[in-house]
This record gives C-alpha cells, sequence and structure tokens, in this order.
C-alpha cells in the first residue's frame, strides 16, 4: 500500500464543475429521483460546510450541507458524499464526513440528517431517526433516515415534516483553512 497525501479544503465556486462531473460519476442520472436530492434541490447548500478532498489538483472527493427544517426547527441535511470511484474505500468519505460535521459543530448546528447507510455513518453519531416522527418529501427507507445530534438532546421532541430552508446565519467560528490528511490506499 502506499499513501495518499489527501488535502480537505472548503469548496469554493470554482469548483462546481469539477463536483458536478463526480457526482454524474459517483451517482449517476438516477441521483436526481433520490429523496434525499429532492430535498437538496430546494434549498441551496451552505458553503462554510462545504468541503472537497483532492490529491494533487485532482478532487476526489465532495460533500455538502445544507439547511432544512424538522417541523419547523432548523437542522442540516448532509450529502451528497461523493468519492472519486477509483478513491474509495481510502478514508475519504470518513474525513470528509468528519470535517463537515465538526464545522458544524462549531457553527452552533445542533443537528444533521442523513439519508443512507446506519453501518458506515453509526461512526460518526448517526443513528435511525425515531420512527414516524420526520416526514420527508417523498419515500424514504426508514431504516436509511438516520440523525445525529450535534448537542445533546437535539432531537428531543422534534418531529413534524422536513424541508428544505432558504438562507443560514453565518457560523459562530470559522471551520478553519485547509487540512492536509495521510491515508493508506
Amino acid at each position: 500500500m502506499t499513501d495518499l497525501a489527501l488535502q480537505i479544503r472548503p469548496e469554493g465556486p470554482e469548483d462546481e464543475e469539477a463536483i458536478e462531473r463526480l457526482h454524474e460519476r459517483a451517482f449517476g442520472p438516477g441521483r436526481f429521483a433520490r429523496t434525499a436530492f429532492r430535498l437538496r434541490e430546494r434549498g441551496a447548500a451552505t458553503p462554510e460546510l462545504c468541503f472537497t478532498a483532492s490529491v494533487g489538483t485532482l478532487i476526489v472527493g465532495s460533500v455538502r450541507v445544507s439547511p432544512i427544517l424538522i417541523g419547523g426547527a432548523p437542522a442540516l441535511v448532509l450529502g451528497p458524499l461523493a468519492v472519486e470511484p477509483a478513491f474509495e474505500k481510502r478514508g475519504i468519505g470518513a474525513a470528509l464526513t468528519q470535517r463537515a460535521l465538526e464545522a458544524a459543530r462549531a457553527g452552533g448546528h445542533r443537528l444533521v440528517l442523513l439519508v443512507g447507510d446506519e453501518p458506515y455513518y453509526s461512526r460518526f453519531g448517526f443513528a435511525r431517526a425515531p420512527a414516524g416522527r420526520l416526514e420527508m418529501p417523498a419515500p424514504v427507507n426508514p431504516a436509511r433516515l438516520l440523525v445525529a445530534e450535534l448537542q445533546p438532546g437535539a432531537l428531543d421532541g422534534l418531529e413534524g415534516r422536513v424541508m428544505a430552508r432558504r438562507g443560514l446565519a453565518p457560523p459562530a467560528q470559522a471551520p478553519g483553512a485547509a487540512v492536509r490528511i495521510e491515508t493508506a490506499s
């Protein structure tokens, strides 16, 4: 195995085209029909919570976080999380997820929702959403609807319709500059 010099940095507007191509390769055309995509398409991602991973000048991963409302209460939705297929299983997705959650926590956000695999995301504090409490904009397998409390008690009593939220106040603290991570390949 060789070491992979990975740099994680905040996403910039200049990354848009490369990230869109990455999403095409990682998810294919069916990505537009997914419930999580439908939720995100109604609201813009929060730039200070979105990150890219690159090796040299090549973007090999991306994570985006968008503001949502759950029963009128502010929350976030994590995703899409995409890794270039040739670079999968090298810790890139985990590093991006961790960085996004750290930035959200530092910014004072309380709760993050996602649609994904519990065995993968549980290491970041995600667990199944309480049955019957969240109403998604389209059908979702309840086993894949996950939430992570960034602040204890954030989920207490929270229920209702999940919908996109436009605009987001700036985070209380800046998420920081680029970070270099060495991973095994």
